[in-house]
Parts: C-alpha cells; sequence; structure tokens
C-alpha cells in the first residue's frame, strides 16, 4: 500500500519530479522559499526521509547529496488510485462512480490511455478474445 504523501513532501517531491534531474537541498530550499519561510535543516530533513522510504535515490557529490526519484508522479499517482480502488468491496460501482466524478477532459484522457494500454483497440476487438 503507498502512503499518500504529506504536504511538504508532496511540495518537494513535485520540484524533483517537474525538474526532472538530480536535486540538491539547497536548490530545493531557495525555490520553496519563494512560497514560504522555510529552513534549510527542514528542506533536508524531508529529502532524507523521503529517501529512507524509498522515494528517492541520493548520491553524493562533495560534502552534498544530489537526490532524484526513483519513480514518477504518473507511477505515484497511478498507485494511489489502485490503493483506493483495492479499498472498494464492489470495485466496479467505485470505477462507475469515479467516471461520473470525472470531467470531460479527464475522460477523454481514460480513452488515450486504455488506446495506449491497448485494452480497448480501435478495431473494436477485445483483446482477451478477439471479438466486437
Amino acid at each position: 500500500m503507498v502512503r499518500q504523501l504529506g504536504e511538504l513532501e508532496n511540495d518537494i517531491m513535485t520540484r524533483v519530479w517537474q525538474w526532472n534531474r538530480p536535486v540538491t537541498v539547497r536548490e530545493v530550499l531557495l525555490d520553496l522559499q519563494a512560497e514560504r519561510d522555510i529552513a534549510y535543516t527542514t528542506v533536508m530533513t524531508v529529502l532524507d526521509k523521503l529517501y529512507r522510504k524509498g522515494w528517492l535515490r541520493r548520491e553524493q557529490v562533495g560534502r552534498a547529496y544530489r537526490y532524484e526519484p526513483v519513480s514518477s508522479r504518473e507511477a505515484y499517482t497511478a498507485a494511489l488510485m489502485n490503493d483506493a480502488w483495492a479499498t472498494s468491496d464492489n470495485p466496479a460501482a467505485a470505477l462507475v462512480h469515479f467516471f461520473g466524478l470525472m470531467s470531460p477532459e479527464q475522460r477523454e484522457a481514460l480513452r488515450d490511455a486504455l488506446r495506449v494500454a491497448a485494452l480497448f483497440p480501435d478495431t473494436g476487438e477485445t483483446q482477451e478474445t478477439g471479438t466486437r
């Protein structure tokens, strides 16, 4: 089961995911300071916790560490969605309700994702049986 990130963890991971390169504590600190008053040691502690939890890998460069994500934000989001769905006693009903909450843009993204995943090919055939 994937634990949802806390607010500061999410703010930090968002930056690491967006930058898509190894980052230092100082870089994250400077970017966060544009939005809030935060100490270097706080950012360092959260990055270390994210590393120990398996969200980040790190490499020592001189006296500092460079951190990078172990997986993508999309993989994290998918794991959260899967965990939430798995808690339902009626997964089909949960999906129907979830689809009802989606915007038209989100439903279109879902259609695109299903095509990419080849669950529902454009030919109208199902993957399991090869029939329409």
